[in-house]
């Protein structure tokens, strides 16, 4: 879900590799899968061009067209729906506080090292990594090169995902993904759901996600790159918050998690 809102973080490298796949004759989108084979040969010249090695040529040429993707995509706003009450309701969000404090008291010395290095309080955190996998229990089983790519090739907002699709390809190449990687339905990867740009830009480390401190990390350099100030509360830091995700219900939410983590 982490992708509903991630669009303006990674603007301006997606408006860069439209114009550029424009230029060159950008593989043409499609609304069913009946495309997509052709589609991936002309998206391998494109993201050679981007600078996508072998490594990434190979995940791409073995990917497939995504349809469990497809069918969360196009349901994806009543996940959204609803009263901010109604929505905290249906993701457990007094499970999420109850084990936030707990994990807050038994993961001390690390959200002291990141709010040191990042300014971002444990309880913000701590709201996003539970609303988002459970606190790691559910990290999704979709293989994240497919479902980024079909996303990519898929004419409901190709823009979006293109560059998204690029980065995942170059993950590839440095290690940090394999074509055999797995997460969520959109491609969000590991404890936070990064979006592939996302990962590129702000993973820190290995850039493995899928490690808790690395990901934990990640995330507070995420909301610093939008805007959290050290002290503030996360009423305070709303917009950092929407930096994560653009829905006001999930941006609500997450706050009244935080506040009631960072207050025990």
């Amino acid at each position: 879900m982490a992708f509903f809102a991630k669009g303006k973080i990674f603007a301006a490298a997606a408006l860069m590799m439209l114009a550029a796949a424009t230029a060159a004759q950008a593989a043409q989108c499609g609304n069913t899968g009946a495309g997509f084979e052709a589609w991936k040969a002309e998206f391998a010249s494109e993201a050679s061009a981007n600078g996508v090695g072998s490594k990434g040529l190979a995940a791409l040429a073995n990917a497939t067209y995504a349809k469990r993707t497809i069918a969360a995509d196009r349901a994806i706003h009543k996940a959204f729906s609803g009263s901010v009450e109604a929505f905290m309701k249906r993701r457990g969000a007094s499970t999420i506080i109850s084990k936030g404090r707990s994990l807050k008291r038994s993961n001390a010395a690390l959200f002291d090292k990141i709010e040191g290095t990042y300014g971002v309080s444990p309880g913000v955190l701590l709201a996003i990594w539970g609303m988002e996998t459970g606190f790691g229990s559910s990290m999704g089983n979709q293989n994240t090169v497919s479902a980024i790519l079909t996303l990519a090739y898929d004419c409901r907002r190709p823009e979006f995902f293109y560059p998204h699709a690029i980065a995942a390809l170059k993950l590839v190449d440095r290690g940090a993904l394999s074509a055999s990687s797995v997460g969520a339905a959109h491609g969000e990867i590991g404890h936070t759901q990064f979006l592939p740009g996302n990962v590129l830009k702000y993973g820190v480390g290995n850039k493995n996600l899928r490690d808790k401190s690395t990901a934990l990390a990640s995330t507070a350099n995420f909301l610093k790159g939008h805007g959290w100030r050290a002290g503030g509360s996360a009423q305070a830091n709303m917009g950092a918050i929407a930096g994560w995700n653009s829905a006001s219900v999930y941006q609500q939410a997450i706050a009244r998690m935080a506040t009631a983590i960072d207050g025990d």
